[in-house]
């Protein structure tokens, strides 16, 4: 089973595709998935724009963290998620998509050396397709950030 993973902003014209000429495509060396990154759409930083996955599919359900702050809970919700995923048989480059929700996105944006150093620290340079979206609430009153991801692990 072959599938094609692709996060692009609405309104940007940018269609599914299969991955053909004129797109930069590679492997990092956490994952045995394709990264596929279009030239129009820009270099990419901390995401990629789209994976390449074959195999079996996880879905990752939302996990939120401990601590005050934004970046004390992307930490923890980041090793919640890699708990389930290893539980599940994967592990950090098994990721193709990772959705994260805040209630603070000019917070998150602050954050940002901080939380790449969390991510690193947990995906090492692994960077799925991403998406960041702001929220007026979580579940848990007090959870700043929560954490969903889909991985495909090898068959």
């Amino acid at each position: 089973m072959s599938s094609i993973v692709v996060f692009a902003a609405p309104g940007t014209g940018i269609r599914r595709r299969r991955a053909g000429s004129g797109y930069r495509r590679g492997r990092d060396a956490m994952s045995p998935n394709q990264i596929v990154n279009a030239p129009e759409l820009g270099t990419p930083s901390g995401f990629s724009h789209a994976v390449v996955a074959t195999g079996k599919t996880v879905h990752l359900a939302g996990q939120i963290g401990a601590g005050t702050t934004i970046v004390e809970q992307f930490d923890s919700a980041a090793a919640n998620m890699l708990v389930a995923l290893r539980a599940a048989g994967g592990d950090a480059g098994d990721l193709v998509s990772v959705q994260v929700f805040v209630t603070d996105v000019a917070a998150y944006k602050e954050s940002l050396p901080a939380l790449g150093r969390a991510w690193r620290k947990h995906f090492g340079r692994h960077y799925p397709a991403m998406g960041l979206f702001g929220v007026t609430a979580l579940f848990e009153p007090e959870a700043q950030v929560e954490l969903m991801g889909v991985a495909v692990l090898p068959v």
